[in-house]
């Protein structure tokens, strides 16, 4: 028996999110139906990261214990096998037996695509949120400097727990414009349930004229939110990678 490591990608238009529910299709209710038939015996796999209904991953980590004699490269097409269409496995390690996809993460990086276009474009639709009017880069990049650094983000999402610290450390945060398309990148050490689409629909907001920039550095000193509740749609967000100390996975 020994503790794998796997690298997930999954298109999560049609799953309820990454976490399995009692009645819903989720990303761990697929692989564990997955591992199942490769002889998993498990209660439930571990993941490093929790994304929403609609919102998609290229490189969600998790874990499970198998019984597998056959090598990581093997280990890998027998699951991209017998996984649907819109999830795929791009690569497998065994790590450590108390190796935890969550808790021993340093860091996660999500995307977020925007596209500008007063009419819907059905071919991107499934991975971009819709915006018009147009937005001005340099209120985006002025609303995008205010959250590098360690801050209490209380104003844009909440603790996974209750109770539980809502200051988080941001290491990257940047947009990047390529015709009518707009990319927002962000990393921290680790997010708050809503924090990045909130994030978004925030920096929209000012990037439309609607606010100055400086109420992110408002929201983040006072504590709650000057700009009118609302989140940036789910499709156009994807977790890319998660980090890990050398030595830990």
């Amino acid at each position: 028996m020994a503790r794998y490591k796997i690298i997930l990608a999954y298109d999560g238009t049609s799953m309820a999110g990454s976490q399995r529910q009692a009645e819903a299709r989720t990303a761990q209710s697929v692989l564990e139906t997955v591992l199942c038939r490769l002889g998993w015996q498990g209660k439930s796999i571990l993941m490093a990261g929790r994304t929403d209904t609609g919102v998609h991953a290229a490189g969600q980590v998790a874990t499970f214990d198998l019984d597998w004699k056959h090598g990581t490269d093997v280990l890998v097409k027998a699951l991209n096998g017998n996984l649907p269409y819109e999830m795929s496995v791009s690569s497998a390690a065994e790590v450590p037996g108390d190796f935890h996809p969550r808790f021993d993460a340093r860091s996660r990086r999500y995307r977020y695509r925007i596209y500008c276009s007063p009419t819907r474009d059905p071919l991107r639709e499934r991975f971009a949120w819709r915006q018009w009017p147009e937005f001005d880069l340099i209120a985006l990049m002025e609303a995008a400097s205010c959250l590098i650094g360690t801050h209490d983000f209380t104003a844009f999402g909440t603790p996974p727990r209750p109770g539980s610290s809502t200051v988080r450390t941001v290491t990257l945060a940047n947009w990047r414009n390529l015709d009518d398309e707009w990319t927002f990148e962000v990393q921290a050490n680790a997010f708050l349930y809503h924090m990045v689409r909130r994030l978004v629909f925030v920096q929209v907001a000012v990037g439309q004229g609607k606010f100055p920039a400086r109420v992110v550095a408002e929201m983040l000193a006072k504590g709650h939110s000057v700009v009118p509740a609302g989140l940036a749609a789910p499709c156009g967000l994807t977790l890319v990678e998660v980090t890990y100390p050398e030595k830990s996975g």
